[in-house]
């Protein structure tokens, strides 16, 4: 993990929970994603009301032959993959066993190039984070997994509704673990090389754990972009940090029995640095006249200090000091606001959007018995678009507020880059990257 140089799953900085798919520690678009939690795995579509377009035949016998092309070049590939591969430690026979009867997947290229064009609104995300159904779900897999999850607090030291939150979010609670070959899906992404480098790195360290004799090829199960098991680590993350808990000689994050999968999601909460009894983050609310400026990540201040400056819990009173805090405003001056500890930046290790570390923890104050965000949301305003959150870069750093690149991921440089442009021309200063901000730009 960081799973995944993966998504980090909004306006603002939360927008990155979908763009982030080449910084996060997993792809954005988990199994089970088209899917509504509690229906299950027999949920289906009635695809008699579903209208789909209907091929043509010449589209179809060309979509034939680049399919035959690009298995011939695939196969062609994996002959020279296994040359690499051979050099790095793997066995013949697990080559040989890893390769048998993959093909060339077409439909893991099609989900990489079509990852939704939009991201969610942090609302939106939110909304079904931590929505009653998931809560209630939570609840009663944190009373499923007890005895386990009590015991994994107590070695590693990261709260069990913490873990429980992550394992909601990432397969609603093992309901949604991933059923696509890794070994096809990697090799298909890696053959393909818009990101053939990182795809080849994993390839590699899911070869290696089948050598380690971890789980059968076959049973080698997860997203279309290799994310694995209850809590979907990466291959390269499951080296580094899976656990046996079971102790059973095995690091099963694939079974129905999820104890390994959450053992090892604390294990790695504990390596990046989780202090148990620190919260992610408080809700608070702000004086009037509150200086926008210091709402950076930058800026850290203790409880005590924040409140020197009007900044209070939801109870009017001083936060308990947990430590330095930062001051996060994931939707602008209009939406709910955050005091956020060093907790928070290690739940970014698991997935960098702000997004994200919010659902979890939001997810996991819930399942504890914790209220809902009291805070509002600017529900009238919409995500930006890729293009347009590439043509609010572009046109900031025209201005002469320079974006660091132009991406389309709102991260901590382009919102550094808006509260610039805010600042100069007597707006709010939140770094909140809206519509009506680029609007203004145009």
């Amino acid at each position: 993990m960081r799973k995944w140089v993966a998504v980090s799953l909004v306006a603002g900085s939360a927008m990155a929970a979908e763009a982030a798919t080449d910084n996060s520690l997993r792809p954005a678009d988990r199994p089970g994603a088209a899917k509504q939690e509690g229906q299950g795995e027999n949920y289906q579509l009635a695809s008699a009301t579903i209208l789909r377009p209907v091929a043509r035949p010449a589209a179809l016998q060309q979509a034939a032959v680049e399919q035959a092309a690009a298995e011939v070049s695939f196969k062609e590939w994996i002959t020279e993959f296994k040359d690499r591969a051979l050099a790095q430690g793997i066995s013949t026979p697990v080559l040989d066993s890893a390769f048998d009867g993959v093909s060339y997947d077409p439909e893991v290229i099609r989900r990489d190039r079509n990852q939704s064009e939009f991201t969610k609104t942090i609302w939106d995300y939110l909304d079904s984070a931590a929505s009653d159904l998931r809560v209630k779900n939570g609840k009663a897999a944190l009373r499923d997994q007890q005895v386990r999850l009590d015991q994994i607090e107590a070695k590693y030291g990261v709260e069990k509704e913490i873990v429980v939150a992550i394992w909601g979010l990432e397969s609603s609670y093992g309901t949604f673990r991933g059923k696509m070959d890794v070994v096809r899906s990697l090799a298909t992404l890696a053959f393909d090389g818009r990101r053939g480098e990182f795809f080849e790195g994993q390839l590699v360290a899911a070869l290696k754990i089948l050598q380690a004799g971890d789980v059968a090829a076959r049973k080698m199960t997860g997203s279309w972009a290799g994310a694995m098991g209850h809590t979907q680590f990466i291959p390269t993350s499951y080296l580094d940090y899976a656990v046996d808990f079971t102790g059973d000689g095995k690091r099963d994050i694939w079974s129905d029995n999820p104890a390994d999968a959450l053992a090892s999601t604390a294990a790695y909460l504990k390596q990046f640095g989780w202090v148990k009894g620190q919260p992610w983050g408080v809700e608070v609310t702000l004086p009037k006249g509150f200086d926008y400026t210091l709402a950076d990540r930058e800026i850290e201040k203790s409880p005590s200090d924040w409140a020197a400056l009007g900044i209070k819990g939801l109870d009017g009173r001083t936060v308990k000091d947990h430590g330095p805090a930062s001051i996060l405003l994931p939707a602008g001056s209009e939406g709910a606001v955050f005091m956020i500890f060093r907790n928070f930046a290690v739940l970014e290790r698991y997935n960098t959007a702000d997004a994200y570390v919010i659902g979890v923890g939001h997810l996991a104050d819930r399942i504890r018995g914790g209220a809902s965000i009291q805070g509002s949301w600017p529900r009238g305003d919409r995500s930006l678009s890729l293009a347009e959150r590439e043509e609010m870069q572009q046109r900031l750093t025209s201005a002469g507020f320079d974006t660091d690149g132009i991406d389309g991921k709102i991260g901590p440089k382009t919102i550094g880059a808006v509260r610039a442009y805010q600042v100069a021309n007597g707006l709010t200063p939140d770094g909140y990257a809206s519509l009506r901000l680029l609007q203004r730009l145009r």
